[in-house]
């Protein structure tokens, strides 16, 4: 079994193995578990979803409105989340709305990209790419990053 915070409510849902993921509802709410697009976060969603996420792993592009190489990478990312579902959930944490949440994050340079498996942070990165170099360096994070259960 894997556990999948809602992107709609926040409630954590059992998938089972073996079922199409993205066919699956949340038991709450009921909306999709996987959208194909990133999921806007503050603070509390964030880390929500970091620690609340199990058995997939956890993606946040931190970015601002007024960064011109976040904005050119924005629909890259929105493509990569089409690519990495259901392995992976994308988040967006818009830093200037949330700065305290970024701070906590010791992000010095957007756009930045931090991946974590099982609430841990296994790579980040800074700097705009397209959606190819997005995947391409989470499946090889994730691949060099032993599974934590």
């Amino acid at each position: 079994m894997r556990q999948i915070v809602c992107p709609a409510c926040r409630a954590a849902n059992r998938t089972p193995e073996g079922r199409d993921p993205r066919d699956a509802r949340c038991g709450k709410c009921r909306a999709h578990l996987f959208t194909g697009q990133p999921v806007e976060v503050d603070g509390p969603g964030l880390d929500r979803h970091r620690n609340g996420n199990l058995g997939a792993a956890v993606l946040v592009d931190v970015w601002a409105p007024w960064c011109g190489p976040c904005r050119t990478m924005a629909p890259q990312f929105e493509a990569a989340a089409a690519q990495l579902e259901p392995g992976v959930r994308l988040l967006k944490l818009d830093a200037e709305a949330h700065p305290e949440a970024a701070a906590t994050l010791r992000v010095s340079g957007i756009p930045a990209l931090i991946l974590w498996r099982d609430g841990r942070e296994i790579a980040r990165r800074a700097g705009a790419s397209d959606a190819a170099g997005i995947s391409r360096w989470v499946r090889e994070a994730l691949a060099r990053a032993p599974a934590t259960h």
